[in-house]
Parts: structure tokens; sequence; C-alpha cells
């Protein structure tokens, strides 16, 4: 497998104990990770990678997601449309600023 250019990760706010608790899981933060992988396809983005993650900290702006190697943090996404202007603004090597989380 040849290394990703991008790696999204996705907050399922799993904790120590292994049970999702926070914001970003109640709020449907897995259910983005199938989407975002059928768009992935869809616009031929093969370097991303999705991962999920345990709590990133940022509940109080959750769901969240960071992407690396940028290290861009975004949170507050409520659906799909905030998901692909996230994916629209890294197709354009861009940041969603909107959806920024500084």
């Amino acid at each position: 497998m040849e290394k990703p250019g991008k790696h999204i990760l996705v907050c399922a706010s799993f904790r120590a104990g292994g049970e999702p608790q926070g914001i970003c899981h109640k709020k449907g933060s897995i259910d983005f990770v199938q989407y975002m992988q059928n768009e992935l396809l869809d616009r031929g983005m093969h370097d991303v990678m999705i991962s999920t993650t345990g709590c990133l900290k940022v509940c109080d702006r959750g769901p969240a997601m960071v992407v690396y190697p940028e290290n861009t943090w975004y949170g507050g996404i409520t659906g799909e449309e905030d998901l692909d202007a996230i994916l629209d603004a890294m197709e354009e090597g861009e940041v969603c600023e909107d959806l920024v989380i500084s």
C-alpha cells in the first residue's frame, strides 16, 4: 500500500473504556466516514485515508475532524453539505474556512 497524501481523522468520541460518550458520536460522526469514503472514490481522491479516533477533546465544537498533514481542524459539521465543502476545498488545495476550528 502506498502512503496516503492526506489523512482525515474523524472523532468517534471513544474513551479509554471503549464506550463512545462525547458529542461527535452522538451527532453522527461515524456516519461521516462511509459518506466520505464513497465521495473520495467518486472524486478519484485515492491518496486520502479516513480513520476514526478517540475523543479529540473539542466537544463544544463537535462533530470534529482533523486533516493531516496540514493539521487543519474542522468542527460544527452538520452533514453531507459540510463534508462536501471540506472535500471540495481539499480538491482545490484549500481550506474550508467556514468550518475551521481555530
